[in-house]
């Protein structure tokens, strides 16, 4: 009998993409499964039922027929990154049932205790380990690229100038200049998406070894003397660093910045608030018009200006804190991150059925909660420690 995937509807406000796009399920046509659309689930973001059927997945009456009838169930925001809205999702899930999705594991919240109640087996794709034999599945990267792509859109819109060098009969326009704060994937990215519109691009990351990265994209890297030898965490993504760290940086960046046209932030570490790398002063000093895009604006923001959900002006010059990036561009963020999970389902599911083999380091990381407890230990821990000082 073959395995059901169901893929509802996403009830978080605001949110476009889908789970699973029609063309990314032919990736498991030899995995013995089917997939459960709820009527709709698609259309955001450019995927019409029809466009479903046609690959041969069945779709439901409704919600509750989707998660009744599935034996996984993949969603792009499950219930502790959809906290309002998702709560009625916990109320249909049932026993041995796999859940697939971001789930903000590493933040304050109880969804995940309320999964292992349940006895669902829950996997939370932020977690995915940033190894070699992981990549195609590391969706966090994956929304990262989106996001570093149309950060840059937004700052050109924004900008009452243009990107590139102009030679033209009224004069040689300048090109705008451009400051990407953090080169991770959406840091690379909205280099890259600068370059290509024309800007003279400078970045800074941390770690001194994304310099040649940095370079290659045709972008000069900002030299900061600082020790940031521990950048990064294990698995590969950035960390948290001490207070008089960012301080000393700051005070090295304030000239930097206040030649720049557009400053384009994006250093978040999972589960903490961002880290303030652009304070009051430095936004003062920055030209009347200049655009400041805030990727972490969801982590509450690099800059000290940033209002989370909003473009705010402050001496002329606009901070942009839009929230879920991503979900803007919906039809490639869903086809990425559909990728993304089709890979991770194939690697799960065995002989039509889903193998959770703790001892693999790709299942082990991604797994939150299961046999009705919470099994990873970073996210115990920080169950353990919110009920102590409840």
């Amino acid at each position: 009998m073959a395995l059901t995937i169901g893929v509802p509807a996403e009830t978080f406000q605001g949110e476009h993409r889908v789970a699973m796009t029609p063309r990314a399920m032919e990736a498991l046509a030899k995995s013995n499964v089917e997939f459960l659309i709820e009527p709709g689930a698609g259309v955001a973001a450019g995927f019409l039922d029809s466009d479903y059927k046609q690959k041969g997945a069945r779709i439901a009456a409704n919600r509750a027929e989707v998660f009744a009838s599935s034996d996984i169930v993949l969603q792009v925001r499950s219930a502790g990154a959809n906290p309002e809205a998702g709560r009625a999702d916990l109320s249909l899930l049932r026993s041995r049932q796999v859940l697939i999705g971001f789930g903000e594991p590493l933040s304050p919240g109880t969804a995940y205790a309320e999964l292992a109640t349940r006895g669902v087996s829950s996997f939370a794709m932020e977690l995915m380990p940033r190894i070699t034999r992981a990549q195609s599945m590391d969706a966090l990267s994956s929304m990262a690229t989106i996001a570093g792509y149309k950060a840059v859109i937004m700052a050109a819109d924004a900008l009452p100038r243009m990107f590139p060098m102009l030679m033209t009969a009224a004069g040689t326009i300048t090109p705008a200049r451009v400051f990407v704060l953090g080169a991770g994937v959406a840091g690379l990215q909205a280099i890259a998406s600068a370059r290509r519109l024309g800007a003279v691009v400078h970045a800074y990351d941390v770690r001194s070894a994304v310099r040649e990265q940095i370079e290659s994209l045709g972008a000069k890297f900002v030299v900061v003397e600082l020790d940031s030898t521990q950048a990064e965490d294990k698995g590969g993504y950035a960390k948290e660093l001490g207070e008089d760290f960012y301080r000393k940086q700051r005070e090295v960046l304030t000239e930097v910045v206040r030649q720049q046209d557009v400053l384009i932030t994006t250093a978040a570490v999972p589960g903490k608030k961002a880290p303030i790398l652009v304070t009051r002063e430095m936004v003062a000093g920055m030209a009347p018009g200049s655009v400041i895009v805030d990727i972490a604006a969801e982590r509450g923001g690099n800059c000290e200006l940033t209002q989370p959900g909003k473009t705010v002006v402050e001496g002329g010059v606009s901070i942009i804190g839009t929230l879920n990036i991503p979900s803007s561009i919906p039809f490639h963020a869903s086809q990425m991150y559909s990728r993304n999970i089709a890979t991770f389902l194939r690697h799960l599911v065995k002989d039509g059925a889903v193998n959770i083999d703790q001892q693999d380091e790709i299942t082990r990381e991604t797994l939150v909660t299961h046999g009705g407890e919470v099994v990873n230990p970073r996210v115990r821990e920080l169950l353990g420690k919110a009920k102590q000082s409840s």
